[in-house]
C-alpha cells in the first residue's frame, strides 16, 4: 500500500530534502509551503500522515493541525519544528500532534518514528469498545470518558494516555514505558512533558471525586489502580 505524506514546511531547502528523502524510501509526498495550501491539500487529497512546520505563514501548525483533526482524527501528525519548550510540545500535543521532533533533527530517527506512528494503521491499538476501572469508564468509539456517571472532557493526549494506564491497571509503568507506548518517542530526560500530563489527567480524573486512581512510585514511575 503506497503510504501518502502530506508535508508543510517553509524553508524551501528543507522541504526539497525532506521530499526527496521521504521519495527514496517509497513514499508518495505532497509539499505545501504555507498552511493555507497545506489546508487546500488536505481537503482535497487523501493523506495517512501529515508533517508540520509550526511556524508558517497563514496558518500556523497548531491551527492546521487542529483543522485537520477536526475532519480526520485517524491521520497522523508529526510536529517538526525548531520551538522546542515544554509549552510548546504541549501546544502540539493538544492540538491533536501524534509526535513532536525538534530540529536540527536526525533524517534516520524521523524515518524511526514516522515507521511507529504507520503501525496504527494496520494493527489498531483498541480491541474493543468499553475500558472500565472502578467507577471510571472509556468508549473508545465516542471517545467519551465518564465518571460516577459524569462526563470528563479529555484532549486527545490525555485520552491516549489514560487507555493505556487503564490497559496497564495495576502495573507501575516508568515514563520511558510512557514515552514509548503513548508518545512513540524515545524517552527524551529533558523534557517534563509525561508529568506534566500525569498531572493534567489527575486534575480531571480526581479532583471532584472521592477516590484517587493514579499514584506515583518515587523513582519508578506511576501506577493506576482502584482505592481499596
Amino acid at each position: 500500500m503506497e503510504i501518502k505524506i502530506l508535508l508543510v514546511e517553509d524553508e524551501k531547502k528543507i522541504a526539497e530534502a525532506l521530499r526527496k528523502g521521504l521519495s527514496e524510501q517509497q513514499y508518495a509526498v505532497d509539499v505545501a509551503y504555507d498552511g493555507m495550501i497545506g489546508k487546500k491539500l488536505f481537503d482535497s487529497h487523501p493523506y495517512d500522515l501529515a508533517i508540520l512546520d509550526i511556524n508558517l505563514p497563514l496558518m500556523n501548525g497548531y491551527e492546521l493541525c487542529r483543522y485537520i483533526r477536526s475532519y480526520n482524527e485517524q491521520m497522523l501528525v508529526v510536529m517538526l519544528t525548531a520551538l522546542n519548550t515544554t509549552e510548546n510540545k504541549i501546544e502540539g500535543f493538544d492540538a491533536g500532534a501524534d509526535d513532536y521532533i525538534v530540529k536540527p533533527f536526525d533524517f534516520q530517527e524521523l524515518l524511526v518514528r514516522i515507521r511507529a506512528l504507520l503501525k496504527r494503521l494496520h494493527y489498531p491499538v483498541t480491541t474493543g469498545n468499553m475500558l472500565k476501572v472502578g467507577d471510571l469508564v472509556m468508549n473508545l468509539d465516542s471517545k467519551e470518558v465518564t465518571r460516577e456517571g459524569r462526563g470528563i472532557p479529555l484532549t486527545a493526549k490525555e485520552f491516549q494516555l489514560l487507555e493505556y494506564f487503564i490497559r496497564n491497571k495495576n502495573k507501575v509503568v516508568s515514563r520511558i514505558d510512557i514515552a514509548l507506548n503513548v508518545w512513540d518517542i524515545d524517552f527524551d530526560t529533558k523534557t517534563n512533558v509525561i508529568d506534566v500530563y500525569v498531572n493534567f489527567l489527575r486534575k480531571k480524573i480526581e479532583k471532584d471525586f472521592s477516590s484517587k486512581l493514579i499514584y506515583t512510585q518515587v523513582g519508578m514511575g506511576y501506577v493506576l489502580k482502584e482505592n481499596s
